[in-house]
Formats: structure tokens, sequence, C-alpha cells
């Protein structure tokens, strides 16, 4: 860069310093902030919600928005920026640009080489926003003009009658308007410092145009406050801002990172080796507390809560619980690790200094296949003794110097490789005696002699996001084991009271949203099938496989414990080799599944009734019907499904119209339908409803069906089925 004399740059601060103050008063308040806040997180102040505080360099790179980065720190550092704070600027100014008083700008055009002379091409991708485009252009077409703009802002923030614009006055107390008083300065800074270098070097008429003048300025700003710390009250407001914004209770969970055996909760920096062999769990430091894990290093799952008052109890289900107090120097402690901390976590705790109480959970620290939890939970209190809840696991012990609790594995610990397979998030898994392969497939609904690669099945499944249903199984000698892999097929009654017919089935459902069904069957008859919540009330037959098994903790696997139940129904298990071999075999088959069961009616609440439901006055008034009604009902009403389909003529549909019940090439039909590529869903359903044994739900469920079977035409049924209803048919 070219040496700027002094005095040619005194000469250079009078029309600059001049200039700022017009243009600060044009900057919005709010992107002003925006970019006032880009050094607070170096500074270690509070986020503040709602706004980019942590947008760095190079964050934030739209496609086109940075030609040639790297090549040119404004240019990287307007790319940095999202678009919509660019653009909002570029609208704010663009008219100020012209008013700039640029009289007394000195002859700067010494300062650059020759202009770049000839053709070039440019090339930018559609939508790039007219300031970054106008930046880029002059940047090659006038090398050094752009990087000259920021090294005399640079210089020029230092001078006295300009450093004095910058400053944030005393008055200015609060987080947003110190924060928009510092960006709005040196963002005013840059604007005119762009101009008045653009102007002083002669460059050619375009390159002076608000969107170029602009571009440059924005890019330059950025760099300016990056580089600048923040106002000296700047610190104080965001703490008063973080503490009127502070509201308990607060809760938020997250993954928190451990690096030799440890992470803590602290106000300010790493985390500190420490003694755990007071308590084994946790051990106070100053403005924190370090807890002891059993992982040596990865992450652990964490959930933490800060309360107004003291828990009203202590929790249970959790292998270890100690209360300390610890002491906040200025509030504000963030879960901490070797690791940057997932933004929920971090200054997490009241933004003020206190004595504080914090009782800390811990499950799992004993076994590399359990799952590491703990719950962390905060209130404001007076220093007090420590307290330990709870001490049960070996962990614990040793730390403590104390001998090791001779701790039996629970019945579900044999199914913790669960957690780390194919099936961990969602399946089902069934195993059925007294049957051979071909039967259990059949009783699944699937073809014994129409194997598929099971890896191309679930690749088919994940690329359409289609449910449809297939199953994976294998001969244990003496039980066939069913796996569906984000199935269910195997919970459903029909399937178990099939697959049971000679012997017993089992099965335990599970998925990614904790949805669950535990179900038994013997001789073709399902004598449980539930959600494992709670205390199951089961037939003797089933009962003592329950033992031992808590499903009220919801801390252990649920569907793990499920498994040993199944297990000790049936006489067998599933075992990682188990699921091994399914997979090294690669042997799927697809299941066409049962049409859904049909239930007696069950009328909405009249004070909660179906929100939008158009055939709710019909419904109302079919309850006095006599059954052969009802069933002539239904039966029309299917067959107005299949009329506005244009299926009215279809043999299938129209024999079973005939003899009011689905024929059996029918019935598979229907069930084919029910597939991701199944055709008319919405017919066969209502043909199928319409077989309910229950006669008032036989109609209102079958003319739901055909509402919409009839798509368009379906207020020309409604009508249709309520002139029917109250108009007697002629005798």
């Amino acid at each position: 860069m070219v040496e700027v004399p002094d005095a040619l740059l005194e000469e250079l601060a009078g029309p600059v310093a001049g200039a700022i103050a017009l243009v600060i008063a044009r900057i919005p308040k709010v992107p002003a902030a925006e970019l006032g806040r880009l050094r607070a997180t170096d500074d270690g102040t509070w986020p503040i919600r709602g706004s980019s505080i942590g947008r760095r360099a190079g964050v934030w790179s739209p496609a086109g928005s940075r030609p040639g980065a790297g090549d040119s720190p404004v240019r990287d550092a307007l790319g940095s920026l999202p678009p919509l704070l660019v653009e909002r600027l570029l609208g704010a100014l663009e008219l100020t640009v012209p008013e700039l008083d640029l009289a007394g700008v000195p002859d700067l055009a010494g300062l650059l080489g020759e202009p770049v002379t000839g053709r070039f091409v440019m090339a930018m991708t559609s939508g790039t926003s007219e300031a970054v485009h106008g930046a880029a252009m002059l940047d090659q077409v006038r090398p050094g003009a752009v990087p000259l703009v920021a090294a005399l802002a640079r210089r020029l923030a230092t001078r006295e009658r300009v450093a004095a614009l910058l400053a944030v006055g005393p008055e200015i107390t609060d987080e947003p308007g110190v924060a928009a008083a510092h960006g709005g300065a040196h963002l005013a800074l840059a604007v005119s410092s762009a101009a008045a270098v653009l102007h002083g070097v002669g460059v050619q008429a375009w390159a002076i145009e608000p969107p170029v003048v602009l571009g440059v300025a924005i890019g330059t700003a950025v760099l300016l406050l990056q580089e600048t710390l923040m106002p000296p009250g700047y610190a104080a407001a965001v703490v008063a801002k973080a503490r009127a914004e502070y509201l308990l209770p607060l809760g938020c969970s997250g993954r928190a990172p451990v690096s030799e055996h440890r992470f803590a909760l602290l106000e300010e920096g790493g985390v500190p080796d420490v003694d755990f062999s007071g308590n084994g769990l946790v051990a106070v430091v100053a403005g924190g507390a370090v807890i002891r894990t059993g992982i040596e290093t990865g992450h652990v799952q964490i959930l933490l809560s800060v309360l107004e008052e003291p828990p009203s109890d202590v929790a249970t289900g959790w292998e270890e619980i100690v209360e300390v107090s610890w002491q906040a120097a200025v509030g504000g402690a963030s879960v901490a690790g070797s690791q940057p901390v997932e933004p929920q976590l971090r200054r997490v705790t009241p933004p003020w200094p206190g004595a504080y109480r914090l009782r800390v959970h811990a499950r799992g620290r004993d076994d590399a296949d359990e799952t590491e939890r703990y719950e962390l939970v905060v209130w404001q209190a007076p220093a007090a003794p420590d307290i330990v809840h709870a001490r049960t696991d070996r962990l614990g012990h040793r730390l403590r110097g104390e001998v090791e609790p001779a701790r039996p594995e629970p019945p579900e610990a044999v199914y913790r490789w669960l957690r780390r397979s194919s099936l961990s998030e969602a399946a089902t898994v069934t195993v059925v005696t007294g049957a051979g392969v071909a039967a259990v497939l059949r009783a699944f609904n699937a073809d014994p002699a129409r194997p598929e690669s099971l890896y191309s099945i679930a690749e088919e499944s994940l690329e359409r996001q289609s449910i449809d249903p297939w199953v994976a199984v294998l001969d244990l000698g003496g039980a066939v084991l069913a796996v569906e892999y984000n199935g269910w097929q195997g919970s459903t009654k029909p399937v178990l009271a099939r697959a049971s017919a000679a012997g017993r089935a089992a099965s335990m459902y599970w998925n990614v949203n904790a949805v669950m069904r535990l179900s038994f069957a013997q001789h073709g008859q399902v004598l449980l099938s539930k959600e494992p919540f709670g205390v199951l009330d089961a037939p003797p037959p089933v009962a003592e496989t329950l033992a031992e098994l808590d499903f009220a903790d919801h801390h252990r696997g649920r569907n793990m414990m499920g498994l040993v139940a199944v297990q000790r129904f049936t006489g067998h298990g599933i075992t990682a080799d188990d699921l091994a071999r399914i997979e090294a075999a690669d042997i799927g088959f697809r299941i066409v599944p049962d049409l859904p069961t049909l239930y007696p009616h069950r009328p909405h609440h009249p004070h909660h009734p179906r929100p939008g439901n158009p055939l709710a006055p019909t419904t109302e008034t079919l309850t006095g019907l006599p059954e052969p009604a009802l069933r002539d009902l239904a039966w029309w009403a299917a067959a107005q499904a299949a009329h506005y389909a244009g299926l009215n003529k279809d043999p299938d549909i129209a024999a079973s119209i005939a003899a009011r019940t689905l024929t059996p090439d029918a019935r598979l039909r229907a069930r084919h339908s029910q597939l991701a590529d199944g055709e008319h869903r919405w017919v066969w359903l209502a043909l199928h409803r319409a077989t309910n044994p229950d006669p008032l739900a036989a109609a209102t469920e079958t003319l739901e069906a055909a509402r919409y079977a009839a798509g368009p035409h379906a207020a020309n049924l409604i009508a249709d089925a309520q002139s029917k209803i109250t108009t007697p048919e002629p005798s």
C-alpha cells in the first residue's frame, strides 16, 4: 500500500468528518446494531436474542456474493453479511451518497497505479446484490481502489476530529442503543471515506454510483468493526439487557463435550482438573462446578433446569444424585467442555452474581454400552453443606475410596447392543414358535416365493419416502425371528393371531417418537397388546414374563425390557449375531398389509366434535335409523365412491357391491391399494368400511371414505346423502 502523507490525510479528514453526521442520521437503528455487534462475542459478552452476534467473515457466503473471494478482504467481509442486511443498508443510504459534500476532497489519483485497459468479462450469479457486484467490478477495473478505501478509513479513525465522532456518548446506556451508535458511526465513516476516496482517485462515473460506494463501504465497515473493541459501556449494557430479559424457570437440553472424564458448568475459563474423592460426582470450583463422567472423551446427554425455588422432591431413577453450593461472581454460567458447546447451553444460569445450589443427577457411568445421562438443576439459595441423595454406581464408590457394591445387571442389559444397531430408532421384533419360516411369512402377508434384497427394499423406501411394510426372517431352530426395520405389522392383532396358530408369538414395536407396543399371542388368540408404560395388567400366561421389568421407570430402555419379555414368553430372543446374519443374507419380503381393523361406531364428544367435518349433521341424523336403512346407506355410499371415481363398471367392485361383501379378488386389490403406489385407496376403503359388522359405523365411516373418493364432487355426495336420509324410499 502506498504511504499517505499526514498532511494529505489531514486534508481528507475534513470532508470525511463533515459527512459522517449526515450519514449517521440516515442509518436505521436495527441494521446499525447488527453491525455494531460484530465484535461482541470476541469480548465475551452475552449473546443478544434475535441478533447476528457471532456472525463472522466467511460464515455467510451466498452463491455469487464473493467473486474472487480470498484476494480481497473488503469483498470477503461484505460477503460475510446476511444478504438482507446488505440490501437494507443499500436501500437506506443510496439517496444519501449523492448528497455528500466532497468539494474539499484532495486529489488522490497519485496513490493508485494506472487503470486497467482493454476488455474483460465478469460472471455474476443471478440475484447478486448491486452492492456486491459493484464492489467486485471496481476491484477488477481499478486495482487498489478498494483496499485504499479500507486503509485510509483505518487511519482516519485515529484522527482526532474523526475519532470524536466514533465515540459512543455516556448518555447511551441500553444495549441496542450502544450497538447501533457503535455500528452506525463506523459505517458512516466507511461510507464517507469510500465516497471521498473514490471521488479523489478519479474513477469512472459508474464507480461513484451509490451501489458501488456502498458495497465498498459496507465491506470496509465490517473490517473496522471486527478490528475495533466494543465501546466501554457495552459489556454493562449487555448484562443489563440479559438480566432484564432472563425469565424463570428455564430449561434446556443438549450434548456436553467430555474430555478426561469431565465437563463443567462454569462462568468462564476451561474445565480444571479437580479431585472428585469427596462425593464421587461433582466438585465445586471458582464460578461453577465440574462433573465426573464415566466416559473419557466424547459427549453425554444433559438436561438443565434453572428454578425459582428448590425442587419439591428428589427425582427417582438416577444412580447418583449430589447437591452442592457454588458462588457466581457475575452470573451467566455455561456448560463447558473441551469443545464449543451448543448455543442453548451457553449463559444458562441467571446473569447476576450470588449463591446458588446445584443438584447433579447421573446415570449410566458404569457401562460403556449404557447411554450416559445427566440432569443439572440450579436455583438461587444461601450456601449450605453438600447433600448426597443417591450413591449407587460403582464409579462413585471407587472415586470415594469405598468398596464397590455388588450390583446385578438389570434383565434388559443383554439388549444394550440395540442402541448401536440398525434397529436403534424404529423396528418391530417378532418371535414365533410352532411354525416354520414359510408359515410365518404367510402370517405376515408376505410371499415366501418372492425374496428380494433387503438393502434394495430399504433404499427404495428411503428414496420414495415410503413406509410400505416388509420383513426379514431367520430360523433360530425352534423359533422364527421376524424383523421389520421401521415397520409394525408384527404388532398388529391379525398377524399375531395367524402367526401363533400352532404355538406362541410375541413382538416388541418401537419408533423414534417413543411410541411402543408389546404384544403376546398363543394358539391364535392375542393375550395382550398394549403400550408398555407403567404396570401391565397381564393374564397368567404373560404375567410371569414381566417379572422384574419396571416399565414405569422411563430411564430404563422400555424397548429392551419388552424384548426380554418376548424372549421369556417364546423361549427365544434376538442377538446382535442374529441381526448380523439377517443383514449378511440380504433377503427381505414385501408385505401386502391387512385392511384396517373395523371398529364399532365411536361418536365424538359433543363438546369436542371433529373440526371441519361436513358430515357431522348427517351423522347425527343416522343414529335413529334402523339397521337395514344403515346397511343400504353404507353400500349406496360405496357405490357412489366407485361412480365418482369412474370404477362402477370394474368387475371386482361391481361384484362386491352386488354381494355386499368384498370378493377374494377385491379384497386383495383393496389391500394393495393401501401401499404407496396403490390406486383408488379411498374407493377401496369405502367398500371395506361398508362391511363393518356395526351398522352405524358402516354408514358413517363409508360416507367419510366416499367423500374423499368423490374429490371435487364431495359436496354433491353429501347433499345426496342428506336427501336420502331425510326422504324415505317409496314403498
